[in-house]
Parts: C-alpha cells; sequence; structure tokens
C-alpha cells in the first residue's frame, strides 16, 4: 500500500492505493475542508484556530496511516504553508499529528506533481494538453504532451484567497466579479501569450473548483454534459450574481463549504478562459495526490525523477563527471563505515550524499572563487522537480559546507533531518572531496573511518600520506576547521 497526504490551502486530502503491476488502484479517500487558507491574522501567520483545525484533521489522518512503512507515504504543503511565517512552528505540530514528514513544495513542483496526475487519469492521446488547477491559495498552468511537462506555472490566486478578498463580506455584486475576473487576468498576462503561442488541442481542469462547477452546470442544464464551457461559465456568474448573496446561492449539487469559496473560483476561471482563450474544458479525477502516488511508485520502481534532475544540473553546468564519480564513490564508501555509528543509516540520506557529491562543484560554472557558494545559490534557486524546498535547503547547505570554512549556522536545529545529521553527511562530503584534491584516475587506496559520537578517525595504508604530502598538508589544515563545529580529526 502506498498513501499520499495534500495539505492543500481549502481542503486536506489523503488517498490510499495497492500497487498492481504497472498500476494504482484506489482504496481509501479522505477529504476535509479544513480551509487553512481563510486563517490568516493581518500579519500572515496562521492563526491557532486554524492550526487547530488543520491538526485535528491530521490525527484522524495520522491514524489510518499508523501501520504503514515511512516510505510509502508522501505528505506535501502547498501555497498556504509557503506563505505563513509561522508555518515552521506549525510544521513541527503538524507532522507531530499526522506522525509522517510534511515536505513543503515550491509552485513549480506543486504543478508538475498535478500534470503528472492528470495525465494517469486522462485518455493517453497524442497532442498538446492544458491543464489548470485551481486550488485554495494559488493557482497551476500546465502544458504538455502525454507524461511530459512542457511549462508549468503557479499563479498567487485561489478559490479561498479570491473569494474572502472580492467577496468577503459575503455579497455577489456583478462590479465585484469584474475585479476579480481582471485580477485573474493581470496575474495570467506573465504568461498567455507564451501559453498560446505553443497552444494545445484540448484542456482539462482539476480541483475541487472544477469539480463543483462541472456539477452545478451538468444539474441546472447550462452546458453540454460532462464539460465546462465559457457560455455556461457566464450564466453561472449571472445566477450567483442574482442571488446576490452567499448565504442565498440555491445551486443543484452546491455544499454549504464549496459556497463560501465557489465565487472566487469562478472568477479565476473566467479570467483564465479569457486570457488563455479556452472555450472548452473537461474536469478530471487527477490531482496533486494522484500525481505524489505516482511519483513516489517511480522512487519504489527506481525511476526517480529527482535523478534525471541530478542530471540536468550537472550537464548544463558543465560538472566534471569523472571528478563527481571520484567524490561521489568515496563518500558513500566512508558513509557506508560510519553510517551506524553516527545514525546515517536512512536511505534519503544516502541519496542526498550521492546528489551532493555529483554537484559539489556546480558552481564552478560561474567562478572558481567561492565556487562553493555559488554552487549552493544555483541549487536553492534553481526549478528541481521532485525536491521539496527542504531537500533543496539542505543540499545546498552540503555543497555550501563541502570546502573551506565551516559553521553550525550553515545547519538550522529545524532542517527536517537535523543539525547533527546534516553536519555529519558534510564532514564526510568534506573529506571525500580533499582526499580526491589531485583529481588523479588512479584510485585511492583501501581506508578506514570510524566514528565514535563526536570522533572521527581515518586510517590510510602506511607511508601513502608521506607519498602525498599535499593531502596531508589538507588533512592538517581540515584538523581545526572541524574542531570547531565539534568534531575531533585524526588520522594515520
Amino acid at each position: 500500500m502506498t498513501a499520499a497526504v495534500d495539505l492543500g490551502s481549502n481542503s486536506f486530502h489523503m488517498v490510499i492505493a495497492r500497487v498492481e503491476q504497472h498500476d494504482l488502484r484506489i482504496v481509501d479517500r479522505i477529504k476535509e475542508p479544513v480551509q487553512l487558507a481563510a486563517g490568516f491574522d493581518g500579519k500572515n501567520n496562521l492563526t491557532e484556530e486554524a492550526q487547530a483545525r488543520a491538526i485535528s484533521c491530521l490525527t484522524r489522518f495520522g491514524q489510518r496511516l499508523r501501520d504503514m512503512h515511512p516510505d510509502l507515504v508522501r505528505a506535501v504543503g502547498t501555497n498556504t504553508m509557503r506563505k505563513a511565517k509561522n508555518a515552521r512552528a506549525f510544521l513541527a505540530r503538524a507532522q507531530k499529528a499526522l506522525g509522517r514528514r510534511i515536505e513543503v513544495i515550491s509552485g513549480r513542483e506543486e504543478a508538475r506533481l498535478i500534470y503528472l496526475g492528470v495525465s494517469h487519469t486522462v485518455p493517453d492521446a497524442p497532442g498538446r494538453r492544458l491543464v489548470i488547477d485551481i486550488g485554495g491559495g494559488s493557482t497551476e498552468c500546465i502544458l504538455g504532451e502525454r507524461f511530459d511537462t512542457l511549462q508549468a506555472d503557479s499563479m498567487h490566486m485561489g478559490c479561498v484567497s479570491w473569494s474572502l478578498r472580492f467577496f468577503g463580506d459575503g455579497k455577489l455584486r456583478r462590479e465585484a466579479f469584474r475585479q476579480a475576473e481582471i485580477a485573474a487576468q493581470l496575474e495570467l498576462q506573465t504568461i498567455a501569450r507564451r501559453y498560446r503561442a505553443l497552444s494545445w488541442e484540448t484542456c482539462f481542469g482539476s480541483s475541487g473548483t472544477i469539480e463543483a462547477v462541472v456539477d452545478i452546470l451538468r444539474a441546472a442544464g447550462l452546458c453540454e454534459p460532462g464539460v465546462i464551457t465559457h457560455a455556461g461559465l457566464r450564466k453561472l456568474r449571472k445566477a450567483m450574481v442574482t442571488a446576490g448573496q452567499v448565504s442565498k446561492l440555491d445551486l443543484p449539487t452546491l455544499s454549504p463549504s464549496r459556497a463560501a469559496v465557489l465565487a472566487g473560483g469562478v472568477a479565476i476561471l473566467l479570467g483564465a478562459f479569457e486570457s488563455l482563450g479556452v472555450e472548452r474544458m473537461q474536469p478530471c479525477s487527477g490531482a496533486l495526490r494522484e500525481g505524489l502516488l505516482y511519483d513516489l511508485l517511480g522512487r519504489i520502481r527506481h525511476e526517480d525523477v529527482r535523478d534525471r534532475t541530478i542530471r540536468r544540473l550537472v550537464e548544463r553546468y558543465g560538472v566534471d563527471l569523472e571528478q563527481a564519480a571520484r567524490v561521489e564513490r568515496t563518500a558513500l564508501y566512508g558513509l557506508k563505515q560510519v553510517a551506524a555509528a553516527w545514525q546515517l543509516e536512512a536511505a534519503p540520506l544516502r541519496h542526498v550524499l550521492e546528489w551532493a557529491a555529483r554537484l559539489h562543484e556546480l558552481g564552478l560554472a560561474i567562478s572558481y572563487s567561492s565556487y562553493h557558494r555559488h554552487g549552493a545559490y544555483l541549487i536553492t534557486h534553481s526549478d528541481m522537480p521532485g525536491f521539496s524546498n527542504d531537500d533543496k535547503l539542505l543540499l545546498a547547505a552540503l555543497v555550501l559546507a563541502h570546502r573551506r570554512k565551516v559553521s553550525r549556522g550553515m545547519f538550522p536545529e529545524d532542517m527536517p533531518v537535523g543539525a547533527t545529521t546534516a553536519l555529519r553527511l558534510a564532514v564526510i562530503l568534506r573529506l571525500a572531496v580533499l582526499l580526491n584534491r589531485s583529481r588523479s584516475p588512479r584510485p585511492l587506496p583501501t581506508f578506514a573511518l570510524t566514528a565514535d559520537k563526536d570522533r572521527l578517525r581515518l586510517e590510510l595504508p602506511a607511508s601513502w600520506l608521506e607519498e602525498h604530502p599535499l593531502t596531508l598538508a589538507d588533512l592538517e589544515e581540515e584538523r581545526p576547521t572541524l574542531a570547531a563545529v565539534g568534531v575531533e580529526l585524526t588520522f594515520a
């Protein structure tokens, strides 16, 4: 069994699936309208009331996940978690309630996963497709062909935020709709020309807003079954304006929780139709949570999109592949020897050390001077499919710390893996880089690396250090550098 948890800005979703040959079969779904995006105070902090709603929901989700293997569960936070100033403190509480790590993902990563979920739940037909997903706090637009994403963008507008901004008093005025639609078109202005130029054959919509709209239009007979049309949306807007207030909406299939955020969602949808030239949209059941499941399935089957992301970065910035491979082999050999003593046995830690070794010279594409800083900057600010924001921060920290000075401040205590674990990975990477400084194609001799709490001992064959005076000098210089961060290095 695998599971995906989507902490959306409007609703929290959990999907449980069973792996069957080359596909997934959904066996359970849970959805709760938490409306986290409606819980901001005046300083962009999540209120205690909003946090309590979320924690209560996650506690229930946690019971369902309790007996599942951690590697088979992925939980992600989206726009509201990216936006909240007190997200770190809330995240700690949320993870405790869920009993699982929660990754906060970027808008573009959210868009990629949405497209992955949609592409696995619509007919596999040739031709380019446009996908629009209206969430509670953001709207994602994606162009793709089959399972490949060509363009992915995340806009700072959602059904909850737009409803609060333009219809916060509960009144449904024509002028408010006009302002909300124009604001949505302005958000889309930066991508509209590019998307229109690339063009597409079919348009799909995902998320609760799309589901609610298509159900209302179908039940009211405002458009052909199973399709959202521009004309149908205009008729729906007219019906809402006629009602005058959210509390007086009497639309077929509309639930009270969805009624509160429908106006914002409809305005964004109308803005998207106008800006992107959409006339017909087909709803689909796939969304972020399905994308998470298929992404997780890829990791299980060693088809990890993160490996492709690293390869593309390496190719783009012309990293020396042979040197990266030497450092990677040395780092993994050292990790194997100290993993038990330093509590580094978890498979994800091995992966991050591999990736850091492959990327440690990324910054040389900019300049040799301070290239470790350039590399960390590129990782932090690059679009990296498959990586959460915290994944990127950890990877960037390791690349930053692989040479020159290292400090505890490079590894904050709120890192998901913990500051001590991150520092220990950095120490292993530093030694691997140091031992391969000569860039020699000749393999290193077999060495022994042993660890005990904050002590690390490196043993090389007799006379090898005498024959390699540069390495000896580097190790002598490394000793006080590591001592400054509480690691005692000895070698012989």
